[in-house]
């Protein structure tokens, strides 16, 4: 935009509507500027005008005249059909077009700022050692590297580089509020930048941090929200007296009713109210809804804390040692407690307090309870509960991140191969356990927890369960465009993998599946400087995210041939025929499982309280009035509808490989 020097008559005119300068020949102007909509503003030091005319929405069905009112502004570039209304200290900002600013005590950059880009937080251990710089643009996979591969001290210096890296390239001694933004009834905002059609209604106050927003994922700070040294990733909301320090927000999350967060991190869709974080490393997906709840030192993803929900250690000796990891999909009941350290493995329920340190991160879907202060261990008995199914259904379908761009790389596979490799170690430990216990004893003992003895087998066979149902569902996944007429070759060549790198153990990168070969050659890109920039860490990881069927289906293949001593596209036709039976009785059985304990939630029990001033009649018709029926429930019905599908397909495989034996 090309800009002029005032003439003589815009500036009287200026001073007849009460406003006055230090210096006139500071201010430039675009070259359609008229000055009518300027009125009682004092401006200072060097500053750039757009054209005042026109109207801008406020707010639905709220509309204003563009212009500045009643405003000090100082060292500011500020473009077309913007309104600034009754601001007392604008200084040092770049306002782009379409911006709203009312009623607000101050906006300013003072010095050199990186707006919260480079902020160190302390995260996961309370006791330092795995701090993180948090950026604008930081992913939970990035986060997570960072975080946790401290044993690489050549690749955390280098990655820590990187990241140090793009914040100097944030750093500026002017702040920018771009396109669109709404900023009204404010007291403080400093050193903060703003992306486009960002909202801030009602802010206590905004201090050092960047707000990212774009018009299709808006992020809205709202009523009583205190902030320092923070980052806003688009789509989210913070609300409610929220108070946030040396915090990151990433994308579509939710914060409110004042909860507090003390350096701390939430990644895509979690949500966090009441309640209070510190040194928390929260995934994505992770929800704590309570009051009472404190996390603290903790990772977790997919994660769903109870009510009272509390982590500690209270033996500090040379400083606090919290740390612990809840791998995805983990819940805890209301009122549980854990000492820290401890590892808990994926979608495990913990119930109780417990106050000994134990590692079940060896024996996913599995129940964690105290009895009698001892902390029970109760295998595989989480894979067959509604809940389970319910959460990874809803996880996709919750998904409110509505950016182009979008940071954290999420599979959300139930079975697949980092799970699948945690069941077949569990399945040696659980056979190794069946041989070494003396059936006399009534309990056995594994890294830290009790695990009832009778209990072992029925886990083994439901792991085993799990297992058949994992390689019948990639098996049959390579076969959905299996036709009538294909030949064996045909079929051969659909079931081969393309190479081996998906073979060995696998990883969960907060929310990214990954071989953790793949990981490894990430690593020693970064240590060699073939990575150097955080766009060149993006790409690698979107590489492995994208490349993720594949080599789930090479991992699955040596599982396959582990089983049955060949790869699958060397299978005999009746070994493919005997995974396909067991792959369709084995879900369909799982299934119906999951329907039995989602009927515990239609039966007489759960029907007390209802019918509060009738009979037994009209308890159960005020039940269903407000529960439903369990045969018209969505997921109910869902379930069984998929049951049917598997049938219809294992049935179709069968009949065409009937025919090649």
């Amino acid at each position: 935009m090309n800009y002029r020097h005032l003439i003589k008559e815009e500036i009287n005119r200026l001073l007849s509507q009460n406003c006055f300068s230090d210096n006139w020949d500071g201010i430039t102007v675009a070259e359609d500027f008229t000055p009518g909509n300027i009125i009682n503003t004092r401006f200072s030091g060097i500053i750039k005008l757009g054209n005042c005319s026109g109207t801008i929405e406020l707010s639905k069905n709220v509309s204003k005249t563009c212009g500045i009112y009643n405003s000090n502004i100082c060292d500011c570039e500020i473009a077309d059909q913007v309104y600034v209304a009754d601001v007392r200290n604008l200084l040092n900002y770049i306002i782009d077009e379409n911006v709203a600013i009312s009623n607000v005590g101050s906006i300013t950059v003072t010095g050199e700022s990186s707006f919260g880009n480079g902020t160190e937080i302390e995260l996961l251990n309370e006791g330092g050692g795995r701090e993180l710089l948090m950026f604008d643009g930081l992913s939970a996979q990035i986060a997570y590297l960072a975080v946790i591969y401290r044993h690489d001290v050549d690749f955390t210096s280098k990655m820590l580089g990187i990241i140090r890296a793009y914040c100097r390239s944030k750093q500026s001694d002017r702040g920018v509020i771009k396109a669109g933004t709404r900023i009204s009834n404010s007291n403080v905002i400093h050193n903060v930048s703003f992306g486009s059609y960002a909202t801030v209604s009602g802010a206590v106050l905004l201090e050092e941090g960047t707000v990212m927003s774009t018009v299709e994922a808006p992020s809205y700070i709202g009523e009583g929200v205190m902030a320092k040294k923070f980052i806003i990733q688009s789509g989210s909301v913070v609300d409610g007296g929220a108070i946030l320090d040396k915090s990151f927000v990433g994308q579509g999350v939710r914060i409110g009713k004042q909860y507090s967060s003390e350096n701390s991190v939430f990644f895509a869709n979690s949500e966090a109210f009441h309640g209070e974080s510190c040194s928390l490393f929260a995934g994505p997906y992770c929800v704590t809804h309570h009051k009472s709840t404190l996390l603290i030192a903790t990772l977790v993803s997919f994660f769903n804390a109870g009510s009272g929900t509390n982590q500690s250690n209270h033996m500090y000796k040379l400083g606090p040692v919290h740390q612990g990891i809840l791998e995805r999909g983990s819940k805890t009941g209301s009122f549980a407690y854990l000492l820290l350290p401890a590892h808990i493995g994926a979608f495990t329920v913990v119930v109780g307090k417990h106050y000994n340190n134990f590692d079940t991160s060896e024996f996913p879907f599995s129940y964690i309870s105290e009895e009698k202060g001892k902390s029970i261990l109760t295998p595989a008995m989480n894979l067959f509960t509604v809940g389970t199914r319910r959460d990874n259904e809803k996880w996709p379908a919750r998904d409110r991140r509505k950016d182009r761009d979008k940071r954290d790389l999420i599979h959300f596979q139930m079975f697949n191969p980092y799970i699948a490799g945690k069941i077949t170690n569990a399945i040696r430990i659980i056979d190794d356990l069946i041989e070494k216990t003396d059936r006399s004893k009534d309990y056995v003992s594994y890294k830290g927890i009790t695990i009832p003895r009778l209990l072992l087998k029925t886990a083994r066979k439901y792991y085993d369960m799990a297992i058949k149902i994992y390689m019948g569902q990639q098996l049959t996944a390579r076969m959905r465009t299996l036709a009538d007429d294909l030949s064996l070759t045909d079929l051969r060549g659909m079931l081969a993998s393309r190479g081996t790198e998906g073979n060995g153990k696998w990883v969960d990168i907060c929310g990214l599946l990954s071989p953790a070969g793949k990981i490894d050659e990430l690593i020693d890109e970064v240590k060699s400087s073939k990575l150097r920039y955080v766009e060149e860490l993006d790409g690698h990881l979107f590489s492995i995210y994208e490349n993720f069927d594949f080599y789930a289906w090479e991992w699955c293949s040596d599982l396959i041939s582990q089983y049955y001593d060949y790869r699958p596209e060397d299978l005999p036709v009746i070994s493919l025929l005997q995974i396909i039976t067991e792959w369709k009785t084995n879900a369909v059985r799982l299934n119906n499982m999951i329907l039995q304990d989602a009927m515990k939630e239609f039966d007489a029990g759960s029907m007390i309280s209802y019918g509060a001033d009738g009979d037994s009649g009209t308890r159960n018709s005020d039940f269903h009035a407000v529960r439903g029926e369990f045969d018209k429930n969505k997921f109910v019905t869902g379930l069984k509808k998929e049951s049917e599908e598997i049938e219809r397909e294992a049935d179709r495989l069968t009949a065409i490989l009937g025919r090649n034996v």
